[in-house]
């Protein structure tokens, strides 16, 4: 199989975040006394800036145009944003009635868990607390957000704490409209 260059990098670039996301989450337990709420909050952070940033990426190598409604968002991440940056598919399911939310349902194959354990048994506060790959949130966050995208998103399930499987929530707040200044319209 022939791989592009841009491939081979984005290859190296998954495959280097996915060493060191496990040292930053060790980083951040410590810094914050093992406090997982503000863990998750920062991993949020974090990846909400990264989103911002990567999404110039992901149009550019993509050619994304606008897409047309939510599930059609939903479906691009899922088919071409997750397989572009950390080289899976996850799927989307259970949608709401009203199509404002879904699931994402990572694969078994989550790249960022791959060398991680967690103590599962339900009296260890980590297990109870800790969203550990809870950058994906942020980062989908920020994504969405630079393409006038408001969500919540946040995890309700992870193979990590015992899971049947690996799922986010993805909600959609409301579609941001192009600003315009005042004077300008």
């Amino acid at each position: 199989m022939i791989h592009s260059h841009d491939e081979d990098t984005n290859i190296k670039n998954s495959e280097l975040f996915t060493l060191t996301y496990g040292s930053i989450v060790a980083q951040l337990c410590r810094e914050f006394n093992n406090n997982y709420i503000e863990v998750n909050n920062q991993l949020d952070k974090m990846g909400y800036n990264i989103g911002l940033r990567l999404i110039e990426e992901f149009l550019s190598k993509t050619g994304c145009k606008r897409c047309q409604n939510f599930r059609e968002t939903v479906d691009v991440i899922c088919k071409v944003g997750f397989k572009i940056f950390l080289n899976i598919q996850p799927t989307n399911d259970n949608w709401s009635q009203d199509g404002k939310s879904c699931s994402i349902v990572l694969p078994d194959a989550n790249p960022l868990t791959e060398f991680v354990e967690l103590p599962i048994t339900s009296d260890t506060k980590i297990s109870r607390e800790l969203w550990y790959s809870n950058i994906l949130c942020g980062v989908i966050r920020g994504s969405l957000q630079m393409v006038q995208v408001d969500v919540d998103i946040t995890f309700v399930k992870d193979r990590l704490r015992g899971d049947d499987r690996t799922e986010m929530r993805i909600k959609l707040n409301k579609i941001l409209k192009d600003e315009v200044p005042a004077g300008e319209d």
